[in-house]
């Protein structure tokens, strides 16, 4: 096996153990993959239209309805009104789930563990890898699925 094929590997099952992780983390906190996935979203994101969650997530709009009307109901996101589009709805973070901060602590002990063994250039760089493979990985979905999202 070349160097390439080896390196190709090693990066597959890393993204393969992230995947699979984050499903058993919607899991263990009593979330769909797709609710655990919109909640980070949103997290990350600040509100956004019910409509660019559909995008996002792929789903009907009568499947985004319903998924807000999940999360809402369990107290984790709050419609209000697009202030500049009545007709809008706006969804923003209200309670996250405390199960996911128990579900996920395992593992961020363990890549701090792992991050803490690189010397501060290192996570500079490790860091900024990460920022640039978000925005690729980003830019590769967009294309993929032939909508404009973004995260950043």
């Amino acid at each position: 096996m070349s160097t390439d094929q080896d390196h190709s590997a090693v990066f597959r099952r890393y993204l393969s153990a992230l995947v699979l992780h984050s499903l058993a983390s919607a899991e263990a906190a009593g979330l769909n993959a797709t609710d655990y996935f919109v909640l980070n979203l949103l997290d990350l994101t600040g509100p956004l239209t019910s409509g660019e969650l559909a995008r996002w997530t792929s789903l009907s709009t009568g499947a985004t309805t319903r998924m807000i009307d999940r999360l809402e109901q369990r107290g984790h996101v709050r419609r209000s009104q697009d202030p500049n589009d009545r007709r809008k709805v706006v969804v923003e973070m209200g309670k996250p789930p405390k199960t996911v901060d128990k579900a996920v602590a395992g593992a961020r002990r363990r890549l701090g563990a792992v991050i803490g063994e690189y010397s501060e250039a290192e996570q500079a760089i490790l860091f900024r890898y990460f920022g640039e493979a978000a925005t690729a990985y980003q830019a590769s979905t967009e294309e993929l699925i032939g909508r404009r999202t973004s995260m950043s």
